[in-house]
This record gives C-alpha cells, sequence and structure tokens, in this order.
C-alpha cells in the first residue's frame, strides 16, 4: 500500500463505515457490556503485521493484540499446529497430564538457564529457575505470584517470629505500574483511574516512585514479603529502568528477605530484543519470580509463573489451581512461538528493526515537530514517543489513514508491532504516521487560532 493511497484515497474507517457493518457493531453492542470505546470498523483478518476490515480496508497493526501477535497475523505454521492439535485434544483439565505442557515448562526454564548462564560473569549469580506454573493470562500470572509471595512471607513470619513481629505481608509496587486488573493485580498497579472505582482494595500494598533508589531503600522492609515490577514498563509508558534501581531493589530484597517479582507479561518473550525484559539488566538484578504472558501462543490465551526451586519447594498440592491453565492446545502453540522467537537470529532481529524503528522516527518525525514530539524511547520493538501534548486524538487520525497505534501513560504512544516486523514495512509505517502527525498538528493549530 503506498503512503499516498493511504493517506488521501482511502475511506475513512470511523465515518464512512457500511450500514451492514455499524448493523453488526450495534447488534454487538446490544448483548455485550461495554468496557471498551471501539471505533466503528470490524476486524476481519490479517497477514503478517497487517490487518483488513469487513468493509475492505487495510491497517499496518503497529499494537499487535497490545504486543501480543509476536509471529503476526495469519502466521501458516501457528495456523497447522491449531487445527492439528484442536483435532486430536483441546482441553483435559490440571486433574491429569498432558504431553504438551512438561515440554513448554521444559522450553522454558532450560533455555533461561542456558542463557543465564552464558552472561553471568564470575562470583555472579544469574537467575535459574526451576518450576513452572501455567495459567490463562498475564493478570492471572501476577495473582498466581502474589500469592506465592503471600504464603512465603506467612512462613517466614511462622518460622521467625522475633525477626517478623508485625508479619510478613505488604507487597511494594511501583507508579506507571500496571499488572492487572483483578482485584489483587489492580491493588499492585498505582494508576487511579484504575482503582478507585473499586475501592477498598486488597490491603498490604505499599507504592513506590519506579527508578527511586532511596525510596526502595526506605519503602522495602521487614514486613515485605514480595516487590514486583516491570523492567521495562509498558502501559505506564515505555520506561525501562535503571540499573541502579533494580540492584538496589534486588539488595533490599535480600536484606529484608523478600520475594523479587518480575512482570514481563509485555516486555518479556523477545519484545526487547532479549529472550527476558531483566536480560538487558546486569545479572546481579534477577529475580526469584518471573510472570509471561502476551506473546507466548501468538494470540491462544495463555500465561505462566516462572519461579526458583526455593519458591517452588514451599507450594504444596492444593494451594493454587486453574482450570484451562496449561491446556494442550495453548501449550503447543506456545513451545512453538517460544522456541521461534528465543532463536538468536530471531531476537537479533528484533533489535536490530526496532533500533531502525526508532532512528527512523527522530529523524524523519522528531525533527518535524520538535514542540510537539518530547522524546522517543525504547528497547527493541517496545517503542514510546512522548508528546508535550495529549496524544490521544492521534491515535482516531492514524487509524484513518492506515495504521493501528495506541496510547500508554505520560502522553505516550505505544508501538509494539509484530515482531517479524520489516524494515520496509517501517519506512511505510513512519511514513504513514507523519501524514497522521501533520494532520494532528493542524487540528491543534486550529484549536488554537479558534
Amino acid at each position: 500500500m503506498a503512503t499516498s493511497s493511504a493517506s488521501t484515497d482511502r475511506p475513512l474507517a470511523d465515518t464512512n463505515v457500511s450500514a451492514e457493518s455499524q448493523a453488526r457493531i450495534d447488534w454487538f453492542q446490544k448483548y455485550t457490556l461495554g468496557t471498551y470505546i471501539r471505533p466503528a470498523l470490524i476486524l476481519s483478518h490479517g497477514k503478517g503485521c497487517w490487518l483488513y476490515d469487513t468493509d475492505g480496508r487495510k491497517f499496518l497493526d503497529f499494537n499487535a493484540g497490545i504486543a501480543v501477535n509476536a509471529l503476526g497475523h495469519g502466521d501458516s505454521q501457528v495456523a497447522e499446529l491449531v487445527s492439528d492439535q484442536a483435532s486430536k485434544l483441546i482441553h483435559t483439565s490440571n486433574l491429569y497430564h498432558n504431553e504438551w505442557a512438561g515440554r513448554l515448562a521444559e522450553a522454558l526454564i532450560e533455555t533461561t538457564k542456558q542463557l543465564e548462564e552464558a552472561r553471568v560473569g564470575p562470583g555472579e549469580t544469574g537467575f535459574i529457575p526451576g518450576k513452572v506454573f501455567f495459567t490463562n493470562s498475564g493478570t492471572e500470572a501476577n495473582e498466581g505470584a502474589l500469592k506465592f509471595a503471600k504464603k512465603y512471607g506467612n512462613l517466614q513470619a511462622q518460622a521467625q517470629p522475633n525477626r517478623y513481629p508485625n508479619g510478613k505481608y505488604e507487597v511494594v509496587a511501583f507508579s506507571r505500574g500496571f499488572h492487572g486488573r483483578s482485584m489483587g493485580a489492580l491493588s499492585a498497579t498505582a494508576a487511579p483511574k484504575y482503582q478507585k472505582p473499586f475501592f477498598p482494595l486488597v490491603p498490604g500494598f505499599v507504592h513506590c516512585e519506579y527508578n527511586d533508589v532511596e525510596a526502595v531503600r526506605r519503602l522495602i522492609r521487614d514486613e515485605t514479603c514480595a516487590v514486583i515490577l516491570e523492567p521495562v514498563q509498558g502501559e505506564g509508558g515505555v520506561f525501562q529502568a535503571t540499573p541502579e534501581f533494580l540492584q538496589a531493589v534486588r539488595e533490599r530484597c535480600d536484606q529484608v528477605g523478600a520475594l523479587l517479582i518480575y512482570d514481563e507479561i509485555q516486555c518479556g518473550i523477545g519484545r526487547t530484543g532479549k529472550l527476558w525484559g531483566f536480560q538487558n539488566f546486569p545479572a546481579s538484578c534477577r529475580p526469584d519470580i518471573l510472570c509471561m504472558a502476551k506473546p507466548l501462543a501468538n494470540g491462544v490465551p495463555i500465561g505462566a509463573v516462572m519461579m526458583t526451586d526455593a519458591v517452588a519447594a514451599l507450594i504444596n498440592a492444593g494451594d493454587h489451581g486453574t482450570t484451562f491453565g496449561g491446556n494442550p492446545l495453548a501449550c503447543r502453540v506456545g513451545l512453538h512461538v517460544f522456541q521461534r522467537i528465543a532463536q538468536p537470529a530471531f531476537l537479533s532481529h528484533v533489535l536490530t528493526t526496532g533500533q531502525y524503528l526508532q532512528d527512523a522516527l527522530r529523524a524523519k518525525v522528531a525533527t518535524k515537530h520538535p514542540t510537539i514530539i518530547k522524546e522517543i524511547r525504547g528497547l527493541g520493538l517496545m517503542v514510546g514517543m512522548e508528546f508535550t501534548v495529549d496524544p490521544a486524538p492521534l491515535v482516531k487520525i492514524a487509524r484513518e489513514v492506515g495504521i493501528l497505534i495506541i496510547t500508554a501513560g505520560s502522553n505516550t504512544v505505544r508501538l509494539v508491532p509484530p515482531l517479524t516486523l520489516s524494515n520496509a514495512e517501517v519506512d511505510t509505517a513512519v511514513d504513514i504516521l507523519g501524514v497522521a502527525l501533520d494532520q494532528f498538528v493542524a487540528s491543534l493549530n486550529a484549536c488554537k487560532s479558534g
């Protein structure tokens, strides 16, 4: 799709919806809860980094299902696996073993061990996972991790009452963090817009400023059973931790006997150009528990909690469970997706393409609009464009000219395309974004003059 046709000739997605599509949207809204405000279009199919709607329009997808579709849309190998497994066995529950959950757990653990052993220096210890618990989503993965940490804290308090006379139950989380919308994960998410309607929240959560070393040393204390954080924040605005911050968190957790949980729901499994987001930092910044989900099965719902043997040893039969987690369909697809992403050549592609994207944005977009684009930042294909104004209207304008983008915190547009993105598609995306930004700036100037 040439940029000129995308920007001038295409029918507007929101204002030229067909009568048939509008009728289907009205029918959908009649029966479903309105927790999302969606544009007036119905996506029908996709291929690679492109999506198509029922009215024949084409969109370059820089959302990827909110960092989910790592291998893009319509991947032939994923489709073949889904079809084959669906014809054999989709679900059995966790009352029985299936052949794929163990294989995926082995791949996650052994691959991570190998990468950690290869990067640690003399006298260092990396993250050495021992067990995996499968869930259906990132929120459920975080909930599982929080439950495991709560049990750990309770056992520590019972075993050492003199050291922990006030118990050991607090969880420290951070500003701009996002951990999910269930009550426990929501309590860890320091965002009033998500929390306020659902007060009172789960007690025992303490919020700290992200990247504030002194605050970490003050707020992580004996009563702390766990610290949860994103090494690279997504929803919060694509901010990465500093090495000094992560090292201070790790050191303080060791001092007070707290577990360190990394929420890598968005930044994990190749998104930053490393297999895990924390691997962009020194090996000393290792977690005790790592949570993953979004890209693991390329859109088939799955999540996982990966933990050290020391944590796993505390969890007994009956302590936690799930009906659908670890089902053979999701795990078979997850194994395939993980093995493809974990390849060094694939991760290298993410890293170089992500840098190409950032360079192109700076050269062709940021330099043209220096008064409204404050910063372009990110790692790999997890890129944020921070604005000096609210960029929410830009999302609609961009959609109209042929690219799907999403906002995040701190006036940021989050760019999280499929990890298979090519340099040619980067060029197309930057050109289309340039058209959208010109229209956005024109609308801002019109408001000022009006």
